[in-house]
């Protein structure tokens, strides 16, 4: 059971970490009580300051323990200095200078976690800071296939504000409640007008931009799955990646009833946003001039035909009165096209890897006068327990190659491919590494300690290095895991674990025969069990812990450690019973997913969901 350390011995655990962080000599400073500020509006405050449980705060007209303002000479946009210092003959002992009310506002969430590390007395320390990047967001992905329930949204949205994020997507294919398109979303439990109205509101109360985002152009196979949509779709078979895929996919961009069903769903969906902009997706037209359009490819350039359908469809946007923002891989498949872009549209430069080349497609979209923003991602989909080293690497990497290339902003993308079946603290610690990214300057260090504390409430500081650890458990094979090369040797595996790769595949499949490897990751997910915490009843500084967050990481080591497992058992002489066995865990897993789900999510796209682990299962107890 960790124990808990002194949080008062230790220097400041901020997340992000500030630009500089000075002491200043002297005894520690005793925090008022009621804490008193003057400078700070009631709801302002309460947006901040108020989430630290411990603390009575009264805004203050005169006699303020901290005083608050706002001085444009005081550095960059969006920056503050805060100095926590004993005055003799003054009762005001913190001080807080921002350069415009984004400042104040990120200057107080700095106290908060300073008040939730030391308490009831804070060390002297003047600590100035700004951002790296001017736009910083999170994007979730509320379409493959967990949407989050309302009272999940509200409690994220106060948890990213408190990052210092101002701006927020929730990716979108099927799940808002269109009218008149009821079939494609009846089982997605949707997100409603009045959500978003809702969501919204709270967003500017937190200092955040909520941005529309739908997909326009690709990723359609929730809605041409449907016979009504199906005569929109640019191919019923095509191939990607060397495997043919039997489903729709994209719009076909030269059927008018495209580009009237995408005006259709902005028109609906544009309204409910105060922000006047939309991220129109567009992106992995896999399957464009496959079908349909094959004549116009063949005659025009996929390019030309790509870059039609979406000045169309950035067309719409503008009616709307809304800057359309697009995922920019096709766009720079073709870069002789790149400058005939809207002007207005911003270029979102996505890739997930660690050696990601943001820098090239930062340089190609500034030479066409394109604002570009460079989007990493946390590596938690399609893993169980993420993917370490490849999310240290991609979101560093976004943030150095972005920021010395002309990108203003910086968007983490957390995506739920193959049902979502990831956790949520696996999302959120690659959420708050990228939070860090964007905010702190280059040097800045990824310390989980500090995520343990500000991120999952912690004290131990032990959960956030654990999560680290874990998702590194089969990096060695990982790296030996992907396609054959022509010398022979196999590349880096792409977008998922190895792990969570061998769980998908067959009982009987050969793949990667290494049976020892497998039997060293098993043994090493096993020694690993998360941290037990034991109450914190001593503490005067947070609440405690969520203990459904306990529960969703031993729910991720238990997942691991069966995937180890059957990986281990499969490459070895096994009987039918072992297999028997097997299924049965994995039944009480998938139940265990179940009722996790249902803490923090809808119920439409749990039956999905599950359905992976169904065909596991399936196919287990299929097995001689």
């Amino acid at each position: 059971m960790p124990v808990s350390p002194d949080l008062r011995a230790l220097p400041p655990l901020l997340l992000p970490p500030p630009r500089q962080v000075e002491s200043i000599p002297g005894a520690l400073i005793a925090v008022a009580s009621p804490l008193t500020v003057a400078g700070i509006s009631d709801e302002l405050l309460a947006c901040t300051l108020g989430a630290v449980s411990h603390c009575q705060i009264v805004a203050s007209g005169a006699r303020a323990w901290m005083n608050a303002h706002i001085d444009a000479s005081n550095g960059p946009a969006q920056g503050y200095t805060l100095t926590i210092q004993h005055v003799e003959g003054s009762q005001t002992a913190a001080v807080l200078i921002a350069a415009d009310e984004a400042g104040l506002r990120y200057g107080l969430h700095t106290l908060a976690q300073l008040l939730t590390q030391y308490g009831s007395a804070l060390p002297p320390v003047r600590i100035q800071d700004h951002p790296r990047f001017r736009e910083r967001g999170i994007m979730l992905d509320v379409s493959r296939d967990r949407v989050p329930t309302m009272t999940e949204l509200h409690r994220l949205v106060a948890l990213f504000a408190s990052w210092k994020i101002n701006h927020l997507q929730l990716y979108t294919e099927h799940t808002f409640a269109y009218r008149g398109h009821e079939t494609v979303w009846e089982a997605a439990s949707p997100l409603t007008s009045e959500d978003i109205v809702e969501l919204d509101r709270l967003c500017i109360r937190h200092g955040i931009r909520l941005v529309a985002n739908q997909n326009c152009f690709g990723h359609m196979e929730r809605w041409l799955k449907h016979p009504r949509y199906r005569s929109l779709a640019e191919a019923e078979t095509w191939t990607a990646f060397g495997q043919v895929r039997k489903y729709p996919f994209t719009l076909c961009p030269g059927d008018p009833g495209s580009i009237a069903l995408v005006s259709d769903l902005l028109g609906q969906l544009l309204p409910y946003f105060s922000t006047r902009q939309v991220n129109i997706g567009c992106d992995e037209t896999f399957d464009l001039g496959q079908g349909r359009s094959k004549a116009a490819c063949e005659q025009h350039g996929k390019g030309r035909v790509y870059l039609d359908f979406v000045k169309q469809v950035c067309a719409i946007a503008a009616q709307h009165g809304c800057r359309p923002l697009l995922w920019a891989d096709i766009a720079l498949e073709h870069p002789e096209l790149l400058g005939e872009l809207p002007p207005d549209c911003i270029a979102l430069a996505w890739n997930y890897e660690a050696d990601a080349e943001f820098a090239r497609w930062c340089q190609q979209l500034r030479a066409a006068k394109r604002e570009v923003w460079v989007c990493p991602g946390t590596s938690s989909w399609c893993s169980l327990t993420g993917r370490s080293d490849v999310r240290h690497a991609n979101l560093r990497a976004a943030a150095d190659q972005g920021a010395d290339h002309g990108a203003t902003g910086y968007v983490i993308t957390d995506w739920g491919d193959l049902g979502h079946r990831q956790t949520w603290p696996v999302c959120a610690i690659g959420l708050a590494e990228g939070a860090l990214r964007a905010w702190s300057a280059e040097n800045a260090a990824w310390d989980p300690r500090a995520a343990s504390l500000h991120v999952f409430a912690d004290r131990s500081l032990a959960l956030a290095p654990w999560l680290d650890e874990l998702g590194d458990s089969d990096r060695e094979l990982r790296l030996r895991a992907g396609p054959l090369q022509e010398n022979g040797t196999r590349r880096y595996l792409m977008n998922r674990t190895a792990l969570f790769h061998d769980l998908h595949l067959p009982a009987r499949e050969p793949w990667l025969e290494e049976s020892q490897a497998w039997v060293d990751i098993r043994d090493r997910v096993r020694a690993n069990p998360p941290p037990v915490h034991a109450p914190d009843t001593g503490s005067e500084n947070t609440p405690q812990m969520d203990p459904l967050i306990l529960r969703e990481c031993h729910h991720t080591w238990q997942i691991a450690l069966f995937a180890a497992e059957r990986a281990v058992v499969r490459r070895s002489p096994t009987t039918t019973a072992e297999f028997s066995r097997l299924a049965d865990e994995l039944v009480t897993l998938r139940d265990a997913h179940t009722d996790l789900w249902r803490q923090r999510s809808r119920v439409g796209g749990l039956a999905d969901s599950c359905a992976h682990y169904q065909r596991i299962i399936d196919d287990l107890q299929a097995q001689p």
